[in-house]
Parts: structure tokens; sequence; C-alpha cells
């Protein structure tokens, strides 16, 4: 239980999903990216593109310069993978050594963390806006009746007839 924050640190939402990238699972089974996606190409009816996908070139540019994770010499020539929840598992029966058993165990306990704990959010924040919507509703009510009673007083101090100051000259 101890490694999933680790893992969660990992994973990042690119296209509206919670992908982890190529580059951290193989840190993650300890092998080189390069072995990773060599197995990944050579499995690829196992991967289609709602398990895994390649990232754009802008998509790729913007984490470099999110992270300052590649100079623009070095680094990778081919742009990273981006794997879903789903193509994580089916990384399972492509690497299928202990400890990458062991490191997929960790992070389908953390995407059902993750997406455990956004239930819980949800949940709460539409709790918040149905308690929001109440009191709106109540504290409109009050503030027009402030509002009429502040334009009443004006109204009346208005037409009030005002004592003159000052010098007056006779004639």
């Amino acid at each position: 239980m101890d490694k999933i924050p680790a893992i969660q640190s990992k994973i990042r939402e690119i296209r509206n999903q919670k992908v982890i990238l190529d580059a951290d699972l193989a840190a993650l089974y300890g092998v080189e990216t390069k072995r990773l996606k060599e197995a990944v190409r050579r499995n690829i009816a196992r991967f289609p593109e709602d398990f895994m996908f390649e990232l754009s070139e802008e998509e790729s540019e913007s984490l470099r310069t999110q992270f300052a994770s590649s100079k623009k010499r070095g680094g990778s020539r081919y742009h990273s993978f981006a794997f879903t929840e789903q193509g994580v598992a089916m990384l399972s029966g492509v690497l299928n050594t202990p400890r990458a058993i062991e490191v997929n165990i960790g992070i389908m306990r953390a995407f059902v963390l993750m997406r455990q704990y956004a239930l819980s959010h949800k949940d709460l924040t539409h709790k918040l806006k149905e308690l929001e919507k109440q009191y709106d509703q109540q504290f409109s009510d009050v503030y027009e009746a402030i509002n009429y009673l502040l334009a009443k007083d004006r109204e009346e101090i208005e037409f009030r007839e005002r004592k003159k100051i000052g010098y007056i000259k006779n004639g």
C-alpha cells in the first residue's frame, strides 16, 4: 500500500483520461522504456486506442515544457505512449514478471482509490450545490427585502423638506 502515493503521482490527465506514460511505467517495472514499447508493439492488437494511445507532437511538447523532462537534443525520438487503466491491466499479460505483476496490482489499486476519491468529491460537490441553491434563494429574499427598505428610506429622505442652513440676504 505504501507504493500507491508514488504511483498516483505518475497518473496524469491527458485527453480527459487518467493515464500513465510509458517512461513512468518502465521505471515502475524496472525495465527500459524502449523494451516496454517493443513488448507493446509486438502485441499491438491487445492495445486499442481506449487502452493506449501515442501522444501528439503538441502533447509531447507540452509535457516537455511542463516537466522539463527532455531537452531538444537527446531524449526520445518517438512520442510517449499513454496507458489508460485498461491498458495497464493489459500490460500484465504482456509483461509477465513477478515485479510487473506486483506493480500492476499497485497501479490498479491507485486507479481505484483515485476513482473512489473522485466519486466522493463529486457527491460532495453536488450536495454543496444543492445547499447553495437553497440558501441562495433564502438570501436573495433577504437581500431583496433589505434593498426595498433602503430604497424606501432614500425616497423618504429625498422628499422630506430640509431645513435651510446659511445666511439669508435681506433685500
